[in-house]
């Protein structure tokens, strides 16, 4: 098994509170506790079914959205967008905010989001001056909506220099209704967190933060172009805590190249030092037909779909050790998290951001890029900075794509919610929702049967529940109730 050299690994041996936790590169090669550590690691893999390694290999959406990103199309246009929006007004329904920062200093190799990089605050401050002009677009067909949470991803944007987030803050501020309980939460890259930083976040309302950790293995870090030791990312915490920004979530990924389960077990156990409100855990997608820049990345190097799903478990082990909840597929949070409680009662939910305990039916995304789902279809903006520009400063909506419901669309969308937040769905009361025969899924059912004969999932009359492999297979089983799956785009593998 490989060793990570400079990686302090943590002794897993017996009782995790026996004794204090030991650099691993302190313990002498011929140290007994060494030796017992590797041989616990070794002695406990994960097992995998021989049919579900080969399902591993299947390519399917993440389901952040249904219909998925590759099924919008042009039919949704600006003028559509404006129309849903005046319908959302009319309703005085909350509204969710999402602004996207497509600029960071430097491109990791494994990077899937829309972004570019810019050494100069100039094209940041000039993009920043453009959100003005959308707000205030959007503000003259949503009025002053109330807003029930704010999300700032990207990209990076504490990349934004501070007086432009504080102008952009302020103004949506002077449009809109923030509700007080409204969570205000911004995706951070931990290398360039500040104290001053922090406090200027704290100042404006932000009261979560998502660090993006990914991994603390050094010869990881260096083959996806993202070296942040552990000193980096503990400051990072200590600043945002400092600053009253007590909610972190910590993002990890598994499946990058040279990892392994005793890299992916050593950055668990240490992040767990650190006490996150929250953790995501997501395997690393390689679409380099998308994002050229993965073609950096070693693809002889990568973890194939049997190791993928041991790190994966790994984690997943290690965490919930630690006394956290599993939340869903890949996240998880302390007992008393908004999210947990949410899943405790029945309300958690997904979106692109993962899940969610977000109840606002609309999210209005800003910025290039960004995606719009209301309770009509889905809107997404030019993904190209100058053609968002141009068409913001003519006084128009962005959008260059998107999906409007019909026929079983949102239907479906609520089957699959279903099976990815609770890994079981009721088709019946599903069904009734929507005004349906409940046999408008018996197809589906259908070709549920080989999961059913391997005795992962149940099905009772119209309730489908996974019983094992939840985590494995939940992206699969839902795939099934996916009328579009096959029929145009391209996905990352399932797990």
């Amino acid at each position: 098994m490989r060793s990570v050299p400079g990686l302090a690994k943590l002794d897993r041996v017996g009782d995790r509170g026996a004794e204090p936790s030991i650099p691993q590169h302190l313990i002498p090669l011929n140290d007994p506790r060494r030796r017992l550590r590797d041989k616990a690691c070794m002695n406990a893999p994960f097992a995998l079914p021989h049919a579900l390694r080969d399902l591993a290999r299947r390519s399917v959406p993440r389901y952040t959205s249904y219909p998925t990103a590759p099924h919008f199309t042009s039919a949704v246009t600006a003028e559509v967008h404006a129309e849903w929006l005046r319908r959302v007004a009319r309703a005085g329904s909350p509204v969710s905010l999402y602004l996207h920062i497509p600029f960071c200093r430097t491109i990791c190799n494994y990077c899937g989001c829309t972004t570019k990089a810019s050494l100069r605050d100039e094209p940041i401050r000039a993009y920043a001056a453009v959100l003005h002009h959308e707000i205030a677009l959007l503000a003259a067909h949503l009025g002053r909506a109330e807003v029930s949470r704010i999300h700032w991803g990207g990209g990076t944007p504490n990349i934004l220099p501070p007086d432009c987030f504080e102008a952009i803050v302020r103004d949506l501020g002077d449009r809109f209704a923030f509700r007080p309980d409204m969570e205000h939460a911004v995706e951070l890259d931990p290398r360039h967190v500040t104290p001053e930083g922090a406090r200027a976040l704290a100042s404006l309302g932000v009261n979560r933060a998502s660090l993006g950790v990914q991994t603390l293995d050094p010869a990881v870090q260096a083959a996806i172009g993202r070296v942040q030791p552990l000193p980096t990312v503990r400051a990072a915490f200590e600043s945002l805590r400092s600053a009253g920004i007590e909610a972190i979530n910590a993002d990890l990924m598994y499946g990058l190249p040279f990892q392994d389960d005793d890299s992916v077990a050593a950055t668990a156990e240490l992040m767990l030092s650190l006490a996150p409100s929250r953790f995501a855990i997501f395997g690393y997608a390689h679409v380099p037909w998308m994002k050229t820049h993965q073609r950096l990345v070693d693809e002889a190097a990568l973890p194939g779909p049997e190791e993928r799903l041991s790190q994966a478990a790994v984690a997943r082990r290690i965490l919930e050790g630690g006394g956290y909840v599993e939340i869903g597929m890949d996240h998880f949070a302390h007992p008393d998290d908004p999210l947990s409680v949410a899943q405790a009662g029945g309300r958690l939910r997904r979106n692109f951001q993962g899940y969610t305990d977000d109840d606002a039916e609309t999210l209005v995304g800003i910025g290039a890029s960004s995606i719009s789902r209301m309770p009509w279809g889905y809107a997404q903006n030019a993904a190209d900075v100058p053609g968002w520009r141009r068409a913001i400063e003519e006084g128009r909506f962005a959008i260059a794509r998107g999906k409007a419901f019909d026929g079983q669309d949102a239907m479906r969308a609520d089957a699959i919610e279903a099976v990815l937040c609770r890994f079981e769905v009721d088709l019946a009361a599903v069904a009734a929702r929507h005004s349906a025969p409940v046999s408008v899924f018996d197809e589906d059912v259908r070709r549920l049967r080989h999961f059913v004969n391997a005795g992962w999932v149940d099905v009772d009359g119209s309730r489908v529940s996974i019983r094992v492999h939840r985590h494995e297979i939940a992206r699969l089983v839902a795939s099934e109730f996916d009328a579009y799956l096959g029929h145009g785009g391209k996905h990352s593998v399932a797990v």
